[in-house]
């Protein structure tokens, strides 16, 4: 990814959020899993905020991020990309969107290495640990999920 300046970086982790939002909102409407429609709106309210967040760049909130250790239970790491299918099983759904918050995470540490600017790039890492703790979150659920069925 080669960028001109740090408009067209925020532009694009603008358009990342948005696909991400939506890929939650479609998921949630198309779910036939109980509890998993409010998880995935939930999910999607988090992208919103990650997208704001970049649209209005707000410093104040920036100054007080954090860097904090958050668990990877690596289970994406093994997965191959999947494309959300109507019909998909509980456990897929889960799987797909670990694999999208791994490389929504990749994606802002690969920003903030080109960042250039202390708050922005302090933004970016902000967002990298988001998305790592939605993937801890995801990983969790299905590692429970799994339990459950007997796997």
């Amino acid at each position: 990814m080669n960028f001109k300046d740090i408009d067209e970086i925020i532009a694009y982790a603008i358009g990342k959020e948005i696909e991400a939002e939506s890929f939650y909102l479609e998921a949630a409407q198309k779910s036939d899993f109980s509890g998993s429609k409010q998880l995935f709106e939930d999910f999607a309210k988090e992208e919103n905020k990650h997208k704001v967040l970049l649209e209005n760049l707000d410093k104040a909130q920036i100054q007080t991020f954090v860097p904090e250790a958050v668990p990877d239970l690596k289970r994406s790491d093994y997965l191959i990309d999947m494309n959300y299918e109507e019909g998909m099983s509980f456990a897929d759904i889960l799987r797909l969107a670990m694999k999208r918050e791994e490389k929504a995470n990749k994606l802002y540490l690969d920003l903030a290495t080109k960042a250039g600017q202390d708050d922005i790039k302090k933004l970016f890492e902000k967002l990298a640990q988001d998305e790592s703790k939605h993937k801890y979150s995801l990983e969790t659920m299905l590692d429970d999920y799994m339990a459950k069925m007997g796997d």
